[in-house]
């Protein structure tokens, strides 16, 4: 895998405008789908509502979210009302972020969240535009990336050194059985695995996670049986190879 952008005679001027075309060809070129692992995926016509590749062997989409800085805990993203529909479509796109170096004109991280990870609680609406704006009235939408899981950010280049494709290939299997799940049932088990990720690589104990409960019952305040609902979620995990069960309440993160 190159990480330095292709040198092309571009009519752009602007850093931006270079930087998005950089960008797109780098992804066209260089990376392959983390999905499959197929060696290439395609771009788009562009425009879509969300997507700018796909893979042509699984169909997997791609939306890529590139910048000169790193990410922070929330990406501005496309309108709200068609991310909200596209969260339970087959086609909802798995989302890169890629950061580059400008001067350098090369790739310096480049992460994927998965679409599974996608519920409704880490896609924020934002304000409408104001009646000034050219598109007054239009509501826009922010991925809330710090609400999703560490399994669920998938580093492919860090720090300008690309990850072992395997290692980012086992990363993406470990968590595709979320995709089998419906959207309410995605979305605890997200917050579970959250909570089992915030107390460590170690091992930990069911009282440990129970201690969660109030968190959790904030975020879903219909439920008046949470610690059923933790023990219902610690068992989809251990049955799907994410966490092991050690016994008398102690479980272990199991680590890719």
């Amino acid at each position: 895998m190159k990480l330095g952008f292709e040198e092309v005679q571009l009519a752009y001027t602007s850093g931006s405008q270079k930087a998005r075309v950089w960008t797109e060809q780098w992804v066209s070129q260089q990376l392959y789908c983390p999905n499959c692992g197929n060696p290439q995926i395609t771009q788009l016509p562009a425009n879509l509502p969300v997507a700018d590749f796909f893979c042509p062997k699984c169909n997997d989409q791609f939306e890529l979210k590139s910048q000169k800085k790193d990410f922070g805990a929330k990406v501005a993203d496309g309108a709200y009302h068609t991310k909200c529909e596209r969260l339970v479509s087959s086609t909802n796109p798995n989302l890169l972020l890629l950061s580059y170096d400008l001067e350098g004109a090369a790739v310096r991280n480049v992460s994927v969240v998965p679409k599974h990870f996608f519920v409704p609680d880490i896609v924020e609406r934002r304000k409408p535009l104001a009646d000034t704006a050219r598109r007054a009235g239009w509501i826009g939408s922010n991925i809330l990336i710090g609400k999703v899981p560490q399994s669920g950010r998938i580093q492919i280049v860090r720090g300008g050194v690309p990850e072992p494709k395997e290692r980012v290939l086992e990363a993406w299997q470990r968590t595709l059985f979320l995709r089998d799940k419906g959207l309410e049932a995605r979305g605890w088990l997200v917050e579970v695995m959250n909570c089992v990720e915030r107390l460590g690589p170690s091992e930990f104990t069911l009282e440990e996670v129970y201690a969660f409960e109030a968190h959790l019952s904030h975020i879903y305040p219909n439920n008046r049986n949470v610690k059923p609902k933790i023990r219902q979620q610690l068992q989809v995990l251990r049955d799907n190879g994410f966490i092991d069960f050690l016994g008398k309440g102690r479980y272990r993160l199991r680590q890719v």
